[in-house]
């Protein structure tokens, strides 16, 4: 008989069969101390923990981890955990919907309650002391002049979106692009004509130099596509920030490309072809949806290895609740208040809005300021990679080393354990038992009835030629010390449990066999 490689037994249920626990064999010592956390079974061979093998000119001393304190649980955490499992699961979630709530409350109308113009560039073709005076008495620190000597260049930098309108006294003539900022299209010139009018001088005429076309009247397009790119972007690496702790990082990274593909393919092709929101440009904009969508997603994931299953706040505020007020799409920066203002320099909204106006209607920086921003998130994502992962390791190591828990995870444990138990209380109100090896239905022994009694060929019988499948269901074991009498069913004894058939309602038995006391072993046709 061979001897098993472990001690540990196989097929508990079944302890008859081979593979069972042996009484007789006394279990191996181990050489390797067991998990305190009881999770895992150490390596056959591997050194015991807290120990390093002798050295020499050591004496043979072995030196000893120090044993680590215990958690310290507050009165809090005891208190919390004798609350419902599933209760303690949606407590300890409650966080995002205040967060949200704050979010929403200090970005979103903080910075939209009241956008006011302040510091608004103009560019002013030659001089004119008189409206320049004019405009800082009556409306002091909104509008800035810049003083131009060629009507060409001050053209130019409207539509680089440096400035916001140009004006020149000599034609009295305003220049604005509407396609770059509707606000300021709608607004600086009609402040400008009233200040004009206002001493003596008349209205100026308008003209455009980059009109917005009729399927995107307010020029909002641009802002809800960057929404779209920053959201798909962060919960991709969201997720696998949550759930993807031990994969590396080409497997991260592998996730991050392809489902940035997948996200510009179908972001684009829906305000493209599907919605008209944007017509033409589509392979250009999937490209530039990639790239961000991808360094967006590097730099969550290299945030994700230093705060976990809360990636979601700082994802969220990085790239969503900052990044939209701050990004010009709705309202310019010369609009929005501190800090706003100044985080349209660095916000990846700012460098995306600037991308798509460029490329649709011509309008805005060039791609540089893009490009080079998106780099600098990418890179950003790479080091926190590098870095995070180690400090994850470590984490993650003193954890299980000093069996340390925290109270999501007591809770997760807890909400398992009942849901385990809620399960088996389930299943065997219906007349079903859970085991190792599967759900096994169970049968009544006064409606279990045995096929072979009756039925033939012809009818469907045990031997039939379309037999009926019958429910599975839990059959009762017959072990060795339960057997009445020395009959044997062809196998002999002791080659495993044996099944019996319950005896039938109306009493009706087989007729008894005339060598019951015959031990020889039969044959499989010994009875015919």
């Amino acid at each position: 008989m061979s001897t098993p490689r472990n001690d540990v037994p196989r097929n508990n249920d079944l302890p008859d069969r081979d593979g069972g626990s042996r009484q007789g064999v006394a279990p191996k010592q181990r050489a390797t101390r067991p998990s305190t956390r009881g999770g895992s079974k150490p390596r056959r061979g591997a050194p015991v923990a807290g120990t390093r093998p002798n050295r020499p000119g050591t004496g043979g001393r072995v030196r000893q981890a120090p044993v680590p304190e215990p958690q310290r649980i507050s009165r809090y955490r005891r208190w919390f955990g004798t609350l419902h499992p599933s209760l303690q699961l949606i407590g300890l979630q409650l966080w995002m919907p205040l967060f949200f709530i704050v979010g929403f409350c200090l970005c979103y109308v903080f910075a939209f309650h009241a956008p006011h113009p302040h510091d608004v560039p103009v560019a002013l073709v030659g001089s004119d002391p008189t409206l320049v005076a004019a405009v800082q008495k009556a409306l002091p620190g909104e509008y800035l002049f810049h003083t131009y000597d060629s009507l060409a260049q001050a053209k130019r930098d409207v539509l680089a979106g440096t400035m916001a309108v140009a004006y020149d006294p000599s034609t009295n003539e305003v220049f604005k692009a509407t396609a770059h900022q509707f606000q300021v299209a709608s607004l600086v010139p009609v402040t400008l004509s009233t200040v004009l009018t206002g001493i003596g001088v008349a209205a100026p005429t308008v003209t455009e130099l980059a009109p917005l076309p009729a399927y995107d009247e307010y020029g909002t397009v641009a802002m809800y596509v960057m929404l779209a790119w920053c959201i798909g972007g962060y919960m991709v690496a969201m997720f696998i920030g949550i759930m993807g702790g031990p994969l590396r990082h080409r497997t991260r990274m592998a996730v991050i490309v392809v489902g940035g593909l997948v996200i510009s393919l179908i972001t684009n092709t829906l305000a493209g072809p599907v919605v008209g929101a944007i017509h033409g440009h589509w392979i250009e904009l999937v490209l530039i949806a990639w790239g961000w969508i991808v360094a967006i997603g590097l730099a969550v994931n290299g945030l994700s290895y230093f705060v976990g299953r809360f990636i979601a706040a700082p994802a969220m505020i990085c790239f969503v609740f900052l990044s939209m007020p701050s990004s010009g799409g709705a309202y310019p920066k010369w609009f929005m208040p501190e800090p706003f203002a100044w985080l349209n320099n660095v916000v990846v909204g700012s460098s995306m809005v600037d991308m798509i106006k460029h490329q649709i209607y011509g309008v805005g920086p060039s791609y540089s300021r893009g490009l080079i921003t998106m780099a600098c998130y990418a890179g950003a994502g790479l080091v926190l990679m590098y870095f995070g992962k180690k400090w994850w390791e470590r984490r993650r190591i003193r954890a299980i080393v000093t069996g340390r828990t925290t109270m999501f995870q007591d809770a997760q444990t807890a909400n398992r354990e009942f849901l385990g138990k809620q399960r088996d209380a389930e299943l065997e109100r219906n007349g079903l038992t859970s085991t190792e090896t599967g759900t096994l239905s169970v049968l009544r022994d006064e409606d279990w009835e045995d096929e072979r009694v009756n039925g033939d060929v012809f009818m469907g019988g045990r031997d039939g030629l379309e037999t009926e499948s019958t429910p599975t269901g839990r059959i009762p074991v017959v072990r060795g010390a339960d057997r009445t009498g020395p009959v044997q069913r062809p196998g002999g004894a002791a080659t495993g449990p044996r099944t019996r058939p319950v005896p039938r309602v109306d009493g009706s038995r087989a007729p008894a066999r005339s060598d019951a006391g015959d031990t020889r072993p039969h044959g499989r046709h010994a009875d015919r």
